[in-house]
């Protein structure tokens, strides 16, 4: 099968596209045959020797990436859900060693769902670590509830995009950070409040948040505790609620904690039934075929893409 390999950490050129041994599938897992993969800035940063690259350096041929969607290929045995010629999508083995980046994945059968009839395989692989992660730290981490006041910053990017849908989905009032060229695309979002972050400091014009949804670190999440209400939370995924940040949270009651995704078939369930009702629906601004990986990369890498960056696979 054809995949792209990892020789060594580093740019983008590093990668090579090499004909290796087609995986099969163990007790409980999924062979897919992979129709589209999904690109994060987590991908850029493995690949670049940090990250999760100690996690995958050991193996034979290194594969990078965990977002797939494509077709049942064969089960191992005891999968129960899927059948071979099911349409799925996923997360796989994250955190851990997804290899993502090759014409067939062997994926846990609970990490992946059926895929809706109506989605495109694009669509259903964007619609994976990035809407998970908005899924997770909003429903199971912050408990979002009708009415809340919710600060999500670079919302117009691949994990804000998703958390400002599903905010709304919970019919929160959502305010988003991004730049005033993405006015128009939150609006269409849903989001209620657009702050420029280029023109306006939003620690001096968002008061009285219950939640925040950081996904620029550690500066970024001091600056947003002004933003928020007494015994509100903050929770960051990019290692952003430090011991520091933590200390000055606690002084007015406020949650502060950073949170890690991972692979769950049934939360990928549950954003696949909003997708199919249409309250959730991916942005995919830029689509590559599966040997432009390093383009694809090299994208994400520019910080300024306007939801998602997704492969296709032939």
């Amino acid at each position: 099968m054809k995949a792209i390999i990892l020789p060594e950490p580093g740019p983008a050129e590093n990668f090579q596209l090499k004909d290796i041994e087609k995986p099969t599938p163990q007790k409980g897992e999924v062979l897919v045959k992979v129709k589209a993969i999904s690109i994060n800035p987590v991908d850029t940063k493995t690949r670049d020797g940090k990250a999760f690259y100690n996690s995958i350096k050991e193996s034979e041929h290194v594969l990078v990436g965990w977002d797939i969607a494509g077709e049942v290929a064969a089960v191992g045995e005891g999968v129960e859900y899927f059948k071979e010629g099911d349409a799925v999508f996923g997360m796989v083995n994250f955190p851990g060693n997804g290899k993502a980046y090759a014409e067939y994945v062997a994926a846990p059968e609970g990490h992946l769902a059926h895929k809706p009839a109506d989605v495109t395989y694009e669509e259903a692989a964007a619609t994976t670590l990035a809407a998970l992660t908005a899924w997770q730290v909003l429903v199971h981490q912050a408990d979002i509830q009708p009415g809340q006041r919710v600060l999500v910053h670079a919302a117009a990017g691949g994990v804000g995009h998703y958390a400002v849908q599903i905010a709304k989905y919970f019919q929160a009032y959502v305010i988003g950070t991004a730049s005033a060229e993405n006015a128009d695309f939150l609006k269409e979002l849903g989001v209620d409040e657009h702050i420029d972050y280029k023109s306006q400091k939003v620690e001096e014009v968002v008061k009285d948040v219950d939640i925040v949804l950081d996904s620029l670190g550690e500066e970024n999440t001091l600056k947003s505790l002004a933003t928020l209400k007494d015994g509100g939370q903050i929770v960051s995924i990019l290692g952003g609620a430090t011991e520091a940040v933590q200390e000055q949270a606690k002084k007015r009651n406020i949650k502060a904690l950073t949170y890690l995704v991972h692979s769950s078939g049934e939360d990928q369930a549950k954003i696949a039934d909003l997708m199919e009702a249409g309250e959730l629906k991916a942005h995919i601004e830029h689509v590559f075929p599966f040997e432009e990986m390093a383009k694809a990369h090299k994208q994400v890498e520019t910080r300024k893409t306007r939801g998602k960056v997704v492969l296709t696979v032939d």
